[in-house]
């Protein structure tokens, strides 16, 4: 049944939000912060993003089924169990906060209702590839509040690029459901305009978050390995929008999971190359 659960949220795709938590984590440190505050920050994340998309898959249940692309996710973990998992994960983060420090336990509701409110925005907006890039966009603000205990514009910057980033991904994992939607009546971009001008606004959106990148290694003050990362961030990128040309699912799927990976997988590690290298 763990494998089950696991497949059901989706736990691989933990990786694109996590390293953006742990960069500006690694950035309000100064480095490395004490193990406490490092498992802390990770269990938190996992445990946020678990009850977001028990909350999705459940949100959706009855769309999924009819949906060809998502119809066995049902079939995964019983409804019952699912409620559970969702109460569980969302107790936990709350719990998890709580020993993080006083801000972080405050504010955590707001960042539930924030993470559970995209998977309620098709029905009403088609801009909801936005609400989704703010939900993960408080991952970076929750890691630097848990080190820092108080808010900074430097993650802010950072909490932006993230909400480009997921809003242009998430219009072209959109264009999977093109028809589906339309049929259903749910609200998305890819419905309102069509695949090729969402496609170009996807496109704005990833050359935007490299800008906005840009801005936060200045506030953060970093140097040369940070900003050579992001040349390799914009190769991943030119990749992943020459794949969603070609309008293959297999292709869109794969270039979805193995660009975004990467991009977070560079952002964090040329951060911490950055601060560590010039560690005395």
């Amino acid at each position: 049944m763990l494998a089950d659960a696991l497949r059901l949220i989706r736990f691989s795709h933990t990786i694109f939000a996590l390293p953006f938590a742990l960069g500006a984590m690694l950035v309000a440190a100064g480095g490395l912060p004490d193990w406490r505050i490092c498992g802390l920050i990770v269990l938190a994340m996992v445990l946020a993003r678990t009850a977001a998309m028990v909350f999705n898959r459940l949100a959706d249940w009855e769309i999924d089924q009819r949906n060809p692309r998502t119809a066995a996710r049902h079939r995964l973990l019983p409804r019952p169990a699912a409620v559970v998992l969702l109460a569980l994960s969302a107790a936990g983060f709350v719990g998890t906060t709580w020993f993080i420090n006083s801000l972080c336990f405050r504010l955590s509701p707001v960042a539930i209702a924030i993470v559970f409110l995209y998977s309620l925005t098709k029905r009403f907006t088609h801009m909801s590839h936005f609400f989704l890039g703010l939900a993960l966009s408080v991952a970076p603000v929750g890691a630097w509040l848990a080190v820092r205990g108080h808010f900074d514009l430097a993650p802010l910057v950072l909490a932006l690029a993230v909400l480009l980033w997921v809003a242009g991904f998430d219009i072209i994992y959109a264009t999977q459901d093109h028809d589906f939607d339309r049929a259903e009546g749910l609200h998305s971009l890819v419905v309102k305009l069509g695949l090729p001008r969402s496609l170009l606004i996807a496109q704005v959106l990833h050359w935007m978050m490299l800008g906005v990148l840009g801005v936060f290694g200045w506030l953060a003050e970093l140097r040369g390995y940070y900003f050579g990362g992001l040349g390799l961030v914009a190769i991943a990128l030119v990749f992943e929008h020459r794949s969603a040309r070609s309008r293959d699912v297999a292709g869109i799927n794969r270039a979805f999971f193995q660009s975004n990976a990467f991009v977070s997988v560079v952002f964090v590690a040329a951060i911490a190359l950055d601060l560590f290298r010039r560690a005395p």
